[in-house]
């Protein structure tokens, strides 16, 4: 069972291979996908990607075609005798040496049996880093290019002879100079390192360099796991640890530390806690085994020290991207979990409260990864969607929504070395609004995915459906828009910390963009707002002045009319008096009566004389009626004598004109009471 396993595996290595070196995709998750999607169908994987038009056709080529295609181009001596009708060659000794593919698989790329001629595209470019001594050389070469042509490149550079060198660290083992790069299947990313056996090492790699020398240089380690039958090539700077790095071995083979048993390990390393430039091991490259310790405990394995296990970094631009790295095939790499090793999940089953289930998830995260971590935001996603969207456009941020997965062997990797970095936290903190939810449980998924239809729509929900367990976690940036949300990016696990803020930054740049414009509409809003609530108000002032003048005017003509009327009544009042007196005065006496008359010539103040004659006997009340009669009422006129002046006013009513001395004629004159 366990031969067949790595025959499969093997088989999918070289459809993966073939398939990248057709169609140049370099995204070894991203060829994995397609080819997952036609089921490890080669052909129908490249039909998908390339069309028909340019030469690809289906399944049905011939054998002679798989053969030529599978070798590499021919050459024109082979081409001509293709074109004459007959066979291609079998390839020469030399590149033999290579492991042929399996016969389940087809070759690199289905050539036209009619038309006998490879698919023209762009050469597949390789890159490799060399490691000699305490040297690093990058090189770039077309995969048709050969392993001696490397070699010769590098004695340029290191100025080491060919003859003299051993190059290693091909997966398939050791090759020759005349083995083409093509046939070995190769990753877009390698490393490689340089052996001389026979030329003595210079004084800077002797054992008296210094120590931070070798704390500096990069060890990698060859570890052959037993009981799984596969090598693991490990890049490790000798600062780290030998408990670090057997708790990566933690990780990739699910063996825990303490039950990992060695060989290979220096006398020399004796404790755990022993870098590895001072443990004893051989540089560049050290060989070591590692395999389950037989014991009872093992039916009980503890889950405390594999409880929180971490993914330890090479050196800084590790490409994630490339599992080569690592030394685990892609197949290996973006299909093993991790969850057995965890002491609780992340957020709890079925949670009735949001806010409660990401209280646990932060509490969790801080709890495997540190306190160095992005502030989760503590609620729903509608109120996490509001917080970020829905404020003044100046205030509002966008929506980060980590989504976790304990079942895919990134979640370690991407929390502790990209959620947890100091420089990634802190642009989040500043410019996002960060929420998080884990999908490791299919209730707490669903639950995500019917949150992500009610505010992003369909679309949202079907792109998250549709990545697999292998390719989380998942960092999606959403940006809030006028009438809908909309998702900027979705960010995968298998990324580098510079890649993540590249990204990050990217999306800010468009959401820059945007709110600059929307703070110009808000502000323009805003004026237009302004400048309508102050002409609201001027209209107001002027509506309120008008109805206060109004009002004053109407209480203006309202006290006319009732002083018109007051007045009106009082010489109604006046004459009604002036009648009632007129009426009572006793009649005028003729002068031949034979009595005593009194003839009274009054001036009014318009000049004017009223003349009357009465009876001696009459009382003064009787010549203040009188007066009074003609509109001179007493309360407010004096009657007074010319000469000597005085007042009759004062005089008593009741005495008589005789007595008054106004007989028998007497001038008087009439003036206003002050």
């Amino acid at each position: 069972m366990a031969s067949e396993s790595g025959d499969s595996n093997m088989d999918r290595e070289m459809i993966l291979a073939d398939f990248q070196a057709c169609t140049g995709i370099d995204n070894i998750a991203e060829a994995i996908t397609l080819l997952e999607l036609n089921n490890w169908d080669l052909v129908a994987a490249i039909n998908g990607v390339i069309p028909q038009e340019n030469g690809i056709l289906q399944s049905n080529f011939s054998s002679e075609a798989s053969q030529a295609s599978m070798y590499g181009p021919p050459s024109q001596s082979e081409a001509a005798d293709a074109a004459a009708g007959g066979s291609v060659p079998p390839p020469s000794s030399s590149s033999s040496s290579s492991s042929p593919p399996s016969s389940s698989t087809s070759a690199f790329c289905p050539v036209n049996p009619t038309s006998r001629h490879i698919v023209e595209r762009q050469p597949r470019m390789l890159n490799f880093r060399v490691e000699y001594r305490q040297r690093s050389v990058e090189l770039v070469l077309e995969e048709g290019s050969t392993v001696g042509e490397i070699k010769q490149i590098l004695e340029t550079e290191l100025g080491v002879p060919v003859s003299k060198m051993q190059l290693k660290g091909w997966k398939s083992g050791d090759v020759s100079d005349s083995t083409l790069l093509r046939s070995l299947h190769l990753p877009k990313n390698n490393s490689l390192y340089v052996l001389t056996p026979d030329i003595a090492a210079t004084a800077s790699t002797s054992k008296n360099s210094g120590l931070q020398e070798s704390l500096n240089q990069n060890f990698l380690l060859v570890i052959s796991h037993r009981e799984a039958q596969r090598d693991y090539s490990l890049n490790f700077p000798g600062s780290r640890t030998i408990q670090e790095v057997k708790r990566n071995i933690s990780d990739l083979t699910n063996i825990p530390v303490r039950h990992q048993q060695w060989e290979g390990w220096p006398a020399s390393a004796s404790d755990d806690s022993m870098t590895l430039a001072v443990s004893g091991i051989s540089y560049p490259c050290h060989h070591l085994s590692v395999c389950r310790r037989s014991s009872p405990a093992n039916a009980q394995e503890p889950t405390e020290e594999c409880a929180d296990v971490h993914m330890i970094s090479d050196s800084e631009g590790d490409d994630f991207e490339d599992a080569s790295e690592f030394g685990v095939d892609d197949s290996e790499m973006f299909g093993m979990g991790s969850s057995s090793c965890r002491k609780s999940p992340m957020m709890p089953e079925n949670s009735e409260n949001e806010a409660d289930a990401l209280l646990h998830f932060t509490a969790e995260f801080s709890s495997r990864y540190g306190e160095t971590h992005p502030m989760f935001f503590i609620g729903s996603l509608e109120a996490a969607s509001q917080e970020a969207f829905y404020g003044k456009a100046r205030d509002r941020k966008l929506l980060a929504i980590y989504l976790h997965n304990d079942d895919s062997v990134l979640s370690n990797v991407f929390c502790s070395q990209m959620m947890c970095a100091d420089s990634i936290v802190s642009y989040l903190s500043q410019n996002f609004i960060t929420w998080a939810w884990d999908v490791t449980k299919e209730a707490n998924k669903a639950r995500l995915l019917t949150m992500c239809t009610r505010h992003f729509g369909s679309v949202v929900t079907q792109t998250i459906r549709t990545y697999k367990t292998d390719q989380f976690p998942l960092l999606l940036i959403v940006m809030g828009k006028r009438t809908s949300n909309e998702v900027l990016n979705v960010i995968q696990g298998n990324t580098t910390v510079d890649e993540l803020m590249m990204r990050l930054m990217g999306a800010m740049e468009i959401f820059t963009a945007q709110q600059q414009e929307d703070i110009k509409d808000e502000d323009e809003r805003e004026a237009r707002e302004m400048v309508k609530r102050e002409q609201d108000e001027a209209y107001r002032l002027s509506l309120e002045a008008d109805r206060k003048k109004r009002e004053a005017q109407e209480r203006e003509e309202a006290e006319q009319v009732r002083l018109e009327q007051m007045r009106k009544e009082q010489e109604e009042e006046k004459e009604a008096i002036r009648l009632s007196l007129e009426q009572a005065l006793p009649p005028e006496p003729v002068e031949e009566s034979g009595e005593q008359i009194s003839k009274l010539r009054i001036r009014t103040p318009s000049g004017e004389f009223l003349e009357r004659r009465f009876l001696g006997s009459c009382k003064l009340q009787v010549l203040f009626d009188f007066v009074a009669s003609k509109g001179y009422p007493f309360d407010e006129f004096k009657l007074l004598t010319t000469f000597p002046r005085r007042n009759i006013t004062q005089l008593e009513p009741g005495s008589t004109l005789l007595e008054a001395k106004l007989f028998p004629q007497e001038t008087l004159f009439l003036e206003a009471k002050e």
